[in-house]
């Protein structure tokens, strides 16, 4: 299934969840469309775990088969499956440079990576899905540190999570630790997300 590449804040409504993390896209807090303020529907057992799943894929940008093979590798892990999961969506590369402030999005730090922009200990890395490891430094090729876009994401961040650290110096970040389940957003029920796939 290819990425998509619609509307978002349209897709935000839907699933009822602000994907960019601003919230702007929810000032009409009801779904999308002529008729989306007097949808009153009741959303069966099926359909709120594939409600949860899809928020969490939208979430991180990942389609389908990638979304469901890092499933199958969370569930092989020890520890609870669906925080497993989260985990690791939170250890990719793309996810911990947008962490960083790198970016304004994930898809804008996804492009970062894949164009060359960003290094992890020194070496450049081109793969989104890369999974960093607790230690892993992360940065930016001397040349890429110059970007407008990069230097008005970092004047625009507004967050810097406990399990990295920024060296504003070297404008780079160091991985030092998973995050707790806590840290992570509230707005995801992963136990529907592993009822779904243990369906």
């Amino acid at each position: 299934m290819a990425r998509y590449t619609g509307p978002k804040f349209k897709l935000s409504r839907r699933l009822g969840i602000s994907l960019s993390g601003t919230g702007k896209e929810l000032k009409r807090p009801f779904p999308p469309g002529q008729h989306g303020a007097n949808q009153r529907r009741k959303m069966s057992n099926y359909g709120m775990q594939l409600q949860e799943k899809q928020k969490l894929r939208h979430m991180y940008g990942l389609g389908e088969k990638q979304f469901r093979t890092l499933f199958s590798k969370a569930q092989k892990m020890q520890g609870i499956a669906g925080e497993n999961f989260m985990f690791l969506l939170e250890c990719r590369l793309d996810n911990l440079v947008y962490r960083l402030g790198f970016a304004n999005s994930r898809a804008g730090a996804r492009q970062l990576v894949a164009h060359g922009h960003v290094t992890v200990n020194g070496k450049k890395v081109d793969i989104a899905s890369y999974q960093v490891s607790t230690g892993d430094v992360i940065g930016l090729r001397e040349k890429s540190r110059a970007l407008s876009s990069v230097k008005e994401a970092l004047e625009g961040r507004s967050h810097l999570p406990a399990y990295v650290e920024y060296n504003e110096a070297a404008v780079e970040g160091k991985f030092i630790r998973l995050p707790e389940r806590a840290e992570l957003s509230q707005d995801i029920d992963e136990k529907q997300i592993v009822e779904f796939y243990n369906r």
